[in-house]
């Protein structure tokens, strides 16, 4: 088991990276989309990142429960590749997103943590790394900024490699 957190700004390059990682293993690969489609910009995104990806890699959307999905779809000798915990996060929080009733982000994160470690894939875990400009306005910006970068301190904590993609650029944390 690997897991590898990459990290980096909007439009970075952060999943074409992991794709290309993913597709150097040679072995199946299931991709795990955690975002919901709210808007017509947003599908054409969503559309571009599915015509870049093989057509043989399964797909799982899971916008909720990403350590259980992990847990369901885990396997020796395959790859996952969660695109991304960012808008995971964005999700859970967000009070005006479709969410189950009664989720709790403490919970699903905890769920992630502890999912990791007994994944036997090899898996890539794509999210932003929003806290690197001017602290928003807004309570619930503020949080989200402030929740993105606990989380990604968490993952990278159980995860063996983390990258951080500046200008489709590749630069090793750990």
């Amino acid at each position: 088991m690997t897991t590898h957190l990459i990290l980096g700004g909007a439009r970075s390059g952060k999943s074409a990276y992991a794709e290309r990682l993913a597709s150097a293993l040679e072995c199946p690969v299931t991709y795990i989309a955690t975002a919901q489609v709210y808007d017509d910009e947003f599908a054409k995104r969503v559309e571009h990142h599915k015509t870049r990806r093989p057509p043989y890699w399964g797909l799982v959307e899971a916008p909720f429960n990403l350590g259980q999905t992990l847990l369901d779809n885990d396997a020796p000798d395959s790859c996952l590749i969660v695109d991304c915990l960012t808008l995971w996060l964005a999700q859970c929080i967000c009070p005006d997103c479709d969410k189950p009733e009664r989720l709790d982000w403490q919970v699903e994160k905890q769920a992630l943590l502890e999912a990791l470690p007994k994944l036997q894939a090899h898996v890539f875990l794509v999210s932003n790394e929003v806290g690197m400009g001017i602290v928003p306005l807004g309570e619930i910006n503020r949080q989200f900024q402030d929740e993105q970068g606990r989380l990604n301190q968490h993952v990278a904590a159980v995860a063996n490699h983390v990258s951080f993609i500046a200008a489709g650029l590749p630069l090793t944390l750990k």
